[in-house]
């Protein structure tokens, strides 16, 4: 995908700028001790099961009638919309108020988008009915706001997964599903047990948990062993949460290692990790992981925030209105997972490999 004009030499502005206010958050807001599990072997996982972010539906056979029919193109944009903490009273910019959060998951509602998880975007298992848009809404650190259960055993009203199932059920076809890259404190708990019941309900509820490291550094100041170290920490604790390996994993700040291999594969103190995709900090929408340009490892994301200031042409409110004005340049399903769909104009952009699935109209 090209940047729009005038875009691209914003995008590192974008990413230093994300970083530095993360950065100082951190130091206000430390995330804890150093106590971690030490043992498991990651490996390459396959995508996470999902129980119920892709309900059974009657399966649809595309043709090129029924795509021109909803001008299906899956060589489109699909927003991966980044979230940090959810604050009644935000206390840096990268913050979201309940409010605004439910104002911006109604507005995808309402505009025909599905969520789907990170992994299930990132290789290509996109199955959302003919005629909508999928996004991805990422969340990153493990914050308290994002999820908590009630007495009762259900998700608290105030959290993220509170807001998502009290949307999702009054916009049927609205999927209750995120992601949540986190790090050593889960959700703010420090029992290992409450993190344990929190991370295995997400996944039984078809979320993705994933790494985000365990403490959260700057993996650019860290020789490369360090960022191994940092990375295996996270993983451990992941899965021994009872989460599965992870398919993704979403970069602290959005600061590449400086030996960028590191951080999709590596090895420290005998485990070894190997990520089939890895997610920056803010820029701009994603390209269709079944175009020739997806670059599995360099995934951009648009940092949730409205349209003042910096993020005056880089932040959802910016980019989602951006998309309504520019339907041909994202993402609609032909409700055909097996197919991939697109006007005759795009057919030149897709993958080799999936040329026998293509219908162009």
């Amino acid at each position: 995908m090209r940047s729009t004009p005038g875009l691209t030499p914003l995008i590192g502005i974008v990413n230093v700028g994300v970083m530095i206010v993360a950065a100082v958050v951190l130091l206000v807001y430390p995330l804890g001790g150093d106590d971690e599990p030490t043992t498991g072997q990651v490996a390459a996982p396959s995508p996470q099961p999902s129980p119920t972010a892709t309900p059974s539906r009657e399966p649809q056979r595309a043709s090129a009638e029924s795509a021109r029919r909803v001008r299906a193109n899956e060589l489109g944009m699909v927003p991966v919309l980044m979230y940090h903490r959810i604050l009644p009273k935000p206390i840096a910019s990268i913050d979201r108020t309940p409010s605004q959060l439910r104002r911006e998951l109604e507005r995808l509602a309402k505009g025909g988008y599905v969520p789907i998880t990170a992994a299930q975007y990132a290789s290509g298992a996109i199955d959302v009915p003919a005629g909508a848009h999928p996004v991805v809404l990422s969340f990153d650190d493990g914050h308290p706001s994002h999820f908590a259960l009630g007495p009762d055993g259900a998700p608290k009203p105030d959290t993220v997964v509170g807001v998502l199932y009290d949307v999702a059920a009054r916009y049927p076809g609205f999927r209750p599903v995120a992601t949540f890259w986190i790090n050593k404190y889960p959700f703010g708990l420090r029992d290992r047990e409450r993190q344990a019941q929190a991370v295995r309900w997400l996944v039984e509820h078809g979320f993705e948990v994933a790494n985000h490291t365990y403490s959260h550094p700057d993996l650019w100041r860290l020789r490369t062993k360090k960022v191994s170290e940092a990375i295996v920490r996270g993983e451990r604790l992941v899965t021994s949460l009872g989460a599965p390996p992870s398919y993704t994993f979403a970069l602290p700040y959005g600061s590449r290692p400086k030996k960028r291999s590191a951080a999709r594969k590596g090895k420290w103190d005998g485990t070894s990790y190997a990520y089939h995709a890895v997610f920056m900090a803010g820029s701009e929408p994603s390209i269709s992981p079944y175009a020739k340009a997806f670059d599995p490892y360099n995934i951009p994301r648009i940092q949730s925030n409205g349209k003042k200031g910096e993020c005056r042409r880089w932040c959802s409110e910016y980019w989602l209105g951006w998309l309504d004005k520019h339907p041909d340049r994202r993402y609609t399903s032909d409700g055909d997972p097996t197919r991939v769909s697109m006007p005759r104009r795009f057919q030149g952009k897709i993958q080799a490999k999936l040329r026998e699935a293509m219908i162009v109209y």
